[in-house]
């Protein structure tokens, strides 16, 4: 959608997010990525996070937080965002077992490294929501609620949101008793009743409760 198409409030809107990457760009940096993750939260599924560079002066309509967007625009935008050959993304997951080994913490660190390297070009600097990234070689800018402060990271995290609730909708097909498809993990009164009743499955995290406590008690995961 051409820029000429956006109205007045809609474009000042989204020149507002590019603030923090224009401040890079006049720093000297050029090849800047966004950095997002989905998942920290949940009983059960992997963390996800995607790393997104998008080209200078580029503005994509209706592209913000995607907790703030409905499924079937942050899904529209999920497809404009992939088949934009100006944009570059890269997406990690790391699994439960994982989660499990090294913690949430470290596991969105591991999630959010492996996006980086997985970008088709090397960022030489990076745009992070909410939390500090140690990377051994790129400047990190940490950006509380950067999701709708920065553009590139409003578009990591819909690439992330949307690669992770379609990993769930799979594993919904594999377990469909606990409802993964509706709630994604989250410790919603149906998944906490479908946990009581079946017990943990292999994608439950059981390092988190009531699934530890559950394991603790002598429970039987469900395979």
């Amino acid at each position: 959608m051409p820029h000429s198409s956006l109205s007045e409030d809609e474009r000042l809107r989204l020149v507002s997010m590019t603030a923090y990457e224009e401040g890079m760009y006049l720093k000297g940096y050029q090849c800047i990525a966004g950095i997002d993750e989905a998942g920290r939260g949940p009983l059960a599924g992997p963390v996800v996070a995607a790393a997104c560079i998008l080209p200078r002066g580029l503005l994509i309509p209706q592209v913000n937080d995607s907790k703030k967007l409905t499924p079937k625009i942050r899904e529209r935008l999920f497809g404009r965002l992939l088949n934009d050959p100006s944009v570059r993304y890269g997406i990690g997951i790391v699994e439960p077992i994982d989660i499990d080994r090294i913690n949430i913490y470290q596991a969105t660190i591991q999630a959010m490294l492996i996006a980086v390297q997985q970008l088709p070009v090397p960022p030489d600097c990076l745009l992070v929501d909410g939390m500090p990234l140690p990377h051994p070689n790129l400047p990190c800018l940490k950006i509380i609620k950067g999701d709708q402060l920065s553009q590139s990271i409003a578009a990591a995290s819909i690439i992330a949101k949307e690669t992770r609730d379609r990993l769930m909708n799979d594993y919904h097909l594999q377990w469909p008793q606990y409802g993964f498809n509706q709630h994604k993990g989250y410790a919603t009164e149906r998944h906490l009743e479908a946990i009581l009743q079946h017990g943990p499955c292999q994608i439950h995290r059981r390092s988190f409760d009531p699934i530890k406590s559950m394991i603790g008690q002598g429970a039987e995961v469900n395979i």
